[in-house]
C-alpha cells in the first residue's frame, strides 16, 4: 500500500505523478467535511436503531417475532425505492437533502419511545429508514462528484473508517446511558443531537459551482450494466453476512449476545484502521484486481462458512467476511471511471435500489433453504461470488497517461 500522497492508477497502471493529490488538499475541500460529519450521524442514528430495537420491541412495546419480523422487511423498503432521490434533486439541491435526510432520521430516532405500539414502530421505522437510506444514496454520489478518481477511494474509506469509530462510540454511550435513563429518553437524546447536526449542515455551503451538472431523471444505460449486476451481488453478499453468519454462529456453535457483540466490536476497530488503506490500495492497483481478491477469497469463506465444524474458525471466517466487505467501495470508483460525470447522482440511486432488491427476497429465501441445510445458503453465496469474479474481469476502464512508479 502506497502513501496517501502517492496518486495512482486504474487496473491497467499507475497515474502520471504530475496528478498527485495529498491528504491535505483533500482534507480542504468544504464538502469532505460536510460528509464526513453526517456519515457519522448517519451512522450513529442507524447503530443506536439497531441496538435498542429489539429489546424496546420486545420489552416496551411487548411485539412478537412476527412483529419484529414485517418491521425489519419495512426498513428495507426505503432502500428499494432510493432511485426516487433523483425526483426529489429536481427540486432540492442534493446536498440539501443530504442534510434533510439525516434530519429526517434523527427525528424519526427521537420520536421512536413516544410511540410504543407495532403501528407506531412502523411508522418511525420507515421515516428513519428513508432518513438513512436517501443520505447514503446522496453521499454516494457527492463523494464521486467532489473528489476526482485519485481521491474519491481514499475518501470513501476514510467515510468506513469514520463510520466504524462511530459504531463502537455508541455502543458504548448507549451502555452507559441505559443505567440512568429509559428507553425513550435515550432515543430522544440520540435524535436531537443527530437533528442539530444536521441543522448545522444545512446552514454550510459547500457546494462547489464548477462541479458538473447532474442529469435529473433516471437513467438505465446499457453500458452500465457490470456497474448494475456487481452492485446487485454486493446486496446479495451483504443479507449472507447480515441474516444467516451471525445466525450460524448463535446456533449451531452458541455464541452468547456478548460473544457476538465482540465480535462486532472487533470488526469496526479493523475497519477503522485498515478502510483508508483499503481505499489507497484501490487506487494504487485498481479496481479489478480488488474485487478479484475480494471474491476469490468470498468463494472460500463462504464454503468455509457451511464446512468449518470449529467456532473458533467461523469466528476468524466472520471477521475476514467483514474485511473484505469494505471492498465494495471498488464498485463505485470503477463506475466513476467509466461513467458519464452526469450520470453520478441517478446511477447512484439506481444502484443503490438494485443493491437492496436482494433484501426484499434473499432472507425469506435463504430462511426457508437453511430449515433444509443450513449449509445451502452458504454454498449458494460462494456460487454467487465466483459469478462476481468472473464478472470482475470484464472491468476495462479508460486509459490514462502512465509512467513507471
Amino acid at each position: 500500500l502506497v502513501g496517501s500522497e502517492m496518486c495512482i492508477r486504474d487496473s491497467l497502471g499507475p497515474f502520471d505523478p504530475q496528478n498527485m493529490i495529498s491528504e491535505k488538499e483533500i482534507k480542504n475541500n468544504p464538502m469532505y467535511l460536510y460528509l464526513a460529519v453526517l456519515t457519522i450521524c448517519s451512522t450513529i442514528g442507524l447503530q443506536a436503531w439497531l441496538t435498542l430495537f429489539n429489546n424496546f420491541a420486545v420489552d416496551i412495546a411487548k411485539l412478537d417475532g412476527n412483529h419484529i419480523g414485517v418491521i425489519q422487511s419495512v426498513r428495507e423498503i426505503p432502500g428499494f425505492l432510493a432511485l426516487l432521490a433523483v425526483y426529489v434533486i429536481m427540486v432540492i439541491k442534493e446536498h440539501r437533502l443530504s442534510a434533510f435526510s439525516v434530519l429526517i432520521l434523527g427525528l424519526g430516532l427521537a420520536v421512536t419511545g413516544f410511540l410504543p405500539t407495532y403501528p407506531g414502530l412502523i411508522l418511525t421505522t420507515l421515516v428513519m429508514s428513508f432518513g438513512f437510506h436517501y443520505y447514503e444514496t446522496t453521499n454516494m454520489s457527492l463523494t464521486l462528484q467532489y473528489f476526482d478518481k485519485n481521491a474519491s477511494p481514499w475518501v470513501f474509506g476514510k467515510q468506513r473508517s469514520y463510520a466504524a469509530a462511530s459504531s463502537i462510540a455508541v455502543g458504548l454511550v448507549i451502555y452507559i446511558l441505559a443505567y440512568f435513563l429509559s428507553f425513550g429518553q435515550i432515543y430522544l437524546l440520540l435524535g436531537g443531537l443527530i437533528a442539530a447536526a444536521a441543522i448545522w449542515a444545512l446552514k454550510q455551503k459547500p457546494a462547489q459551482r464548477e462541479v458538473i451538472p447532474q442529469r435529473k431523471k433516471m437513467i438505465l444505460r446499457k453500458k452500465y450494466w457490470l456497474f448494475y449486476f456487481l452492485t446487485f451481488m454486493a446486496g446479495a453478499r451483504r443479507q449472507i453476512f447480515m441474516a444467516f453468519a451471525v445466525l450460524l454462529m448463535v446456533q449451531k456453535f452458541n455464541y452468547s449476545v456478548q460473544e457476538v457483540t465482540i465480535l462486532f466490536v472487533i470488526n469496526n476497530i479493523i475497519s477503522y484502521y485498515l478502510s483508508p488503506l483499503i481505499g489507497k490500495s484501490i487506487i494504487h492497483f485498481g479496481e479489478r484486481r480488488v474485487l478479484s481478491l475480494e471474491y476469490f477469497s468470498l468463494v472460500i469463506l463462504f464454503i468455509a462458512y457451511g464446512l468449518t465444524p470449529s467456532r473458533w474458525v467461523v469466528a476468524a471466517i466472520f471477521i475476514l467476511d467483514q474485511i473484505f466487505f469494505n471492498f465494495s467501495i471498488a464498485i463505485r470508483t470503477y463506475f466513476q471511471k467509466v461513467g458519464d460525470p452526469r450520470d453520478i447522482a441517478p446511477s447512484m440511486a439506481v444502484g443503490f435500489t438494485a443493491n437492496h432488491i436482494a433484501a426484499v427476497f434473499l432472507p425469506a429465501l435463504g430462511g426457508f433453504l437453511w430449515v433444509v441445510d443450513y449449509r445451502i445458503p452458504f454454498f449458494g453465496g460462494a456460487a454467487m461470488a465466483a459469478m462476481s469474479l468472473m464478472a470482475v474481469q470484464k472491468i476495462r476502464v479508460p486509459a490514462q497517461n502512465v509512467t513507471t512508479p
